[in-house]
């Protein structure tokens, strides 16, 4: 009797579950939410200095003034901002390589320097890339849009949620000293919430997929934490060095398991969503089929897509490593000491720990949605 839950009964379980990981990722929020200023040793408006407009108007070779016979690069700029709007500024450049970049018309930023004597100087700080970008931003949403239509614009809704709760919530918190961890799942549940509801609506499809998700990810962070811990990582790299160098009180190897978390999130979310589905229209194709036959149907689909997934995981992560693996190979390292050197290591653990969470993915969003949608216990057809 109580070995078999009727399909109204596991419907109405996973309602109660959902509406649980709601109010415990609530009550995440309020207790993690940003508070005060971020406590910093350095001030780092000293060390970054005050970024202002500027648009390259001249660029021609002349003799340079330290060497009649050397030829330099006199560069001129148009101040956009700063101390100094609308004024001319110009650069003597070595004539090499590296100073070859700048051209008529380039918008540019410039470091602003107020000098003991009240005059102002500029250094190069990097390009103006707010229109490109901008102009490709535009073709992705119209390509997504064009695609998916209305489904497309709530995943567009789900992105632009996504980046508001890393820039609202996330970093400030991680910046506060909130165990990062913690921060990581509370935002990722967040994220997953809002980024499923609004592209795939409010029903018990979702609510099956998104379930899985939060499986998965509790599985995911507990695999990373005990071989992150057991591996003796120690979450100092280069980009982690820089933000604990001004003072701010971060747990670096926490933040490492906090990368993997929200890593992760995205391919569990695709894998979760397309197993929902698949279960969906086998049971619209085969009407009369048992959910044991369902179930391997659609576990025979998953297999294909993580097959394919766990190798656009690795090749991800090798690439992010892939410059310094290059340099370990010129220094004529063997392969076990690259391997197991803390940056690549990182990117095996997440590797391969993201990818356990997508393998286990497949069988717990399968037989849930078999549970629940296989026999036609859903009152509204499933939209994911």
């Amino acid at each position: 009797m109580h070995d078999e839950l009727t399909d109204a009964a596991m419907e109405r379980r996973l309602w109660i579950a959902i509406v649980a990981c709601a109010v415990i990722t609530v009550m995440g929020l309020i207790a993690l939410w940003p508070r005060g200023d971020v406590a910093t040793t350095i001030d780092s408006s000293s060390l970054f200095g005050d970024r202002v407009r500027a648009t390259i108007t001249e660029n021609v070779v002349e003799p340079c003034s330290y060497d009649p016979i050397a030829g330099c690069r006199q560069v001129t700029l148009r101040i956009l901002g700063g101390e100094n709007p609308n004024t001319d500024f110009s650069w003597e450049l070595s004539f090499d390589a590296a100073n070859n970049q700048f051209g008529v018309g380039d918008d540019i930023y410039v470091y602003e320097t107020l000098l003991p004597d009240g005059g102002v100087s500029y250094e190069f700080a990097d390009f103006q890339r707010g229109t490109p970008l901008l102009l490709l931003a535009m073709i992705f949403v119209i390509a997504v849009v064009a695609l998916a239509r209305w489904k497309g614009v709530g995943a567009i809704g789900g992105l632009v949620a996504s980046l508001l709760v890393l820039v609202v919530f996330m970093l400030p918190s991680l910046l506060r000293g909130n165990n990062a961890v913690a921060v990581a799942l509370v935002g990722s549940a967040v994220i997953a919430f809002v980024a499923l509801y609004l592209a795939h609506g409010v029903n018990i499809s979702t609510t099956v997929a998104l379930l899985s998700t939060f499986l998965s990810l509790a599985l995911i962070g507990v695999l990373s934490s005990l071989f992150v811990a057991s591996a003796n990582f120690t979450g100092f790299t280069e980009d982690s060095s820089y933000v604990l160098a001004l003072g701010v009180q971060i747990d670096a190897r926490g933040l490492l398991l906090a990368g993997i978390v929200i890593g992760s999130l995205g391919v569990l979310d695709d894998v979760t969503v397309t197993q929902v589905s698949a279960v969906w229209e086998l049971r619209q194709l085969q009407p009369d089929a048992s959910r044991q036959e369902i179930y391997r149907a659609a576990v025979n689909i998953g297999r294909d897509h993580i097959s394919s997934t766990v190798n656009t995981l690795f090749l991800t992560y090798a690439g992010a490593a892939l410059p310094l693996m290059l340099l370990f190979t010129v220094a004529g390292q063997s392969i076990s000491t690259v391997s197991t050197s803390e940056v690549v290591a990182t990117e095996i653990v997440r590797s391969l720990v993201g990818s356990i969470g997508l393998v286990a993915s497949v069988p717990i969003s399968t037989w849930l949605a078999a549970r629940v949608l296989a026999a036609g216990a859903a009152a509204t057809p499933a939209t994911v």
